[in-house]
């Protein structure tokens, strides 16, 4: 049986569990997160949905609560700024902004530690993360009980309004969460700000509890909207809504679709392959068919086979349903035309 078809998981007659954010509550959560199950809970913008962002099954797992039809990038959210240093690099424009705004509504896009120990799947392949230290003291107590980041989008399915109490989090998810850390009304109750500090200019991927004005005193420097640093013409800048994801895809043509390789090709399979034949180098998503490992291996197989000798990587038909739709979505995009083409949002996001 798939991931994407557990009775357990996706039963209505099971109720997610709420519960007060007592310190024992806490403990429980956080085992629950270092186990690589889905745990609710509060920051002072949103209720968020959240795994152990290191455990690419766990991260897979909120694709999968979510029925978000695209992998993309996840909020990673941290007890303390030393934390986020561990992942990601700071500059000296990052360092102002944490100094003063974080704990906060305010998440940074900066680049990923080449020994980060997160998932792939969080920032969907790309080489930046998308980090927050929140403000609010549940989210705080989880995060350091946890002694993980945590990814945490919108508690609430996809396409769905945000969630601001717990019952909207129940409402949504239902038994797709078994344990909500139910604090009440979310103080800010909008998603937070969204800055990207991977280019030369500063870019405003998300108005949020932060403004731009808060933002441009800080940084004594104009903070852009993606058409402005698009139009600026800098290339290190994210592009505007549509072209964030051309900034990952494999360095070897992809070719979709595939029922074995050639010699020269790498092969990425999925299902039983035995009588699958060539290809100079194999890996398998799932052997088993099973998409929600599929979704946890993605990223780490496709940049795998990523490799001068390979003159393509092949890839087997993916069923295009539950995590399958995710996966193909990306597929879709390692394969399309390089160039300027444009791709649905890639912003970091809550949704």
């Amino acid at each position: 049986m798939n991931s994407t078809d557990s009775p357990q998981r996706d039963s209505p007659q099971r109720a997610p569990e709420l519960v007060p954010p007592s310190d024992a509550n806490i403990a429980r959560a956080a085992g629950l997160l270092r186990a690589g199950e889905l745990v609710a809970f509060p920051t002072e913008t949103v209720y968020g949905l959240g795994a152990d962002a290191t455990d690419d099954r766990a991260v897979a797992r909120i694709f999968e609560a979510k029925g978000r039809p695209r992998f993309n990038p996840l909020i990673v959210h941290v007890p303390d700024q030393d934390s986020a240093e561990a992942i990601v690099r700071f500059d000296a424009r990052a360092e102002r902004l944490a100094e003063t705004l974080w704990p906060g509504p305010l998440t940074l896009v900066l680049p990923r530690r080449p020994d980060s120990p997160l998932s792939l799947l969080v920032s969907a392949g790309l080489d930046s993360v998308a980090v927050r230290f929140p403000a609010h003291p549940v989210a705080r107590a989880l995060l350091k009980a946890a002694g993980v980041p945590v990814a945490a989008p919108s508690a609430n399915r996809s396409g769905a309004v945000s969630p601001t109490t717990p019952l909207h989090v129940a409402e949504s998810l239902g038994a797709r969460v078994g344990l909500i850390l139910a604090a009440g009304r979310c103080a800010v109750g909008v998603e937070s700000t969204v800055l990207d500090l991977t280019g030369e200019a500063p870019v405003l991927l998300r108005p949020g509890g932060v403004t731009a004005e808060d933002l441009e005193a800080l940084l004594g420097v104009p903070v852009l909207r993606p058409s402005q640093a698009e139009a600026a013409g800098d290339p290190a800048a994210p592009k505007s809504p549509g072209q964030l994801a051309s900034h990952y895809a494999p360095g070897r043509p992809v070719r979709l679709g595939a029922n074995g390789a050639a010699p020269d090709e790498a092969l990425l399979a999925f299902g039983p392959d035995t009588f699958i034949r060539g290809g100079a180098t194999r890996l398998n998503l799932s052997p088993q068919g099973d998409l929600h490992e599929a979704a946890a291996n993605l990223f780490a197989m496709l940049r795998a086979l990523d490799r001068p000798e390979h003159a393509a990587i092949a890839v087997m038909p993916v069923p295009e349903q539950g995590l399958g739709v995710a996966i193909n979505d990306r597929l879709r995009r390692a394969a399309a035309p390089r160039g300027p083409a444009p791709f649905p949002s890639e912003t970091p996001t809550q949704d």
